[in-house]
């Protein structure tokens, strides 16, 4: 009789200490994803520290501090490196500015010269090679300055003007690509608190790469919640390239005048107002769609 009693109180001892053992391993893991979230969101140094006593909860511990460790060491070459090609653009694009006027102005006194139809000729091409060179010049230094200066100034504008003066901007260009634009605004203003010089610029630079390589059309449509979506046929695209449209230097024609960031610079801008930018690729047309549904208004 003795005997099933003892077997009892020892199974029951085991329970008691099975049971305070998942609750210190639950405690300890607790701990750990805790740590582990502030660490990977406060870009820490601090380790994850366990309280348990038990060898494969430390163990797991210091397995995870250690690939913490490699995270913020990779993390932090890519931030010198990120930092450094940001310089190095400012740089060049600054150093390329000055020569650059220097030039244009002899091309403007060569152009009052008295000249051969030959010599005009080769004026015109280097005329047209340094306004090309001066373009993407005034691109990098613009990107040089959207990456390195966060400083917004927000102001209730209403998006329906915003566009339709960004679009009215590029109609002579339209016109010499003979690209007639299909656009569907909405009769009543739509606001939102947003800085007008960025708008401007997401605007600016989605119309041009669409005049770019377009095919001959371009559709905008803006609905009344503020999503906007620009489009146009470009049968020479693939799903692939159009994936990497709003990565920094990426060109669909490296023989293009372009220096693969006008997209890159909407991109920075939406996401610092909140915004939304992506991109699809449906039946041989591009879509480029921005998105401020979710902004004050």
């Amino acid at each position: 009789m003795l005997l099933p009693w003892i077997l009892c109180s020892i199974l029951a001892i085991l329970l008691v200490v099975a049971v305070i053992k998942i609750i210190l391993l639950k405690k300890s893991m607790n701990e750990i994803c805790s740590d582990f979230q502030y660490s990977i969101a406060e870009d820490t140094n601090v380790q994850i520290a366990v309280s348990s006593g038990d060898k494969t909860v430390r163990k797991l511990a210091r397995a995870i501090n250690h690939e913490l460790a490699g995270l913020r060491k990779l993390k932090q070459q890519y931030a010198s490196g990120d930092r450094e090609l940001k310089d190095a653009v400012t740089s060049i694009s600054h150093d390329l500015r000055t020569p650059l006027t220097a030039i244009s102005g002899y091309l403007d006194l060569l152009e009052r010269e008295e000249k051969s139809e030959k010599v005009q000729k080769y004026i015109s091409q280097i005329q047209n090679r340094t306004e090309n060179l001066k373009s993407l010049t005034e691109e990098l230094f613009r990107y040089s300055v959207v990456t390195t200066t966060n400083e917004l100034k927000p102001e209730r504008l209403n998006m329906v003007r915003a566009l339709e003066e960004s679009l009215l901007s590029f109609y002579g260009v339209m016109q010499e690509k003979g690209i007639e634009p299909n656009v569907t605004l909405p009769e009543e203003p739509i606001w939102r608190v947003l800085d007008a010089g960025a708008l401007n610029r997401i605007f600016s630079n989605i119309i041009s790469n669409i005049v770019k390589y377009s095919d001959g059309d371009l559709s905008v449509n803006m609905e009344k919640n503020g999503r906007i979506t620009f489009s146009n046929l470009a049968k020479s695209l693939s799903t692939v390239e159009v994936g990497r449209l709003f990565d920094r230097f990426y060109t669909v024609e490296v023989s293009r005048n372009s220096t693969g960031l006008g997209l890159s610079i909407a991109k920075v801008l939406m996401e610092r107002m909140g915004g939304n930018i992506f991109a699809e690729y449906k039946n041989e047309r591009l879509y480029i769609i921005i998105d401020f549904s979710n902004l004050q208004k």
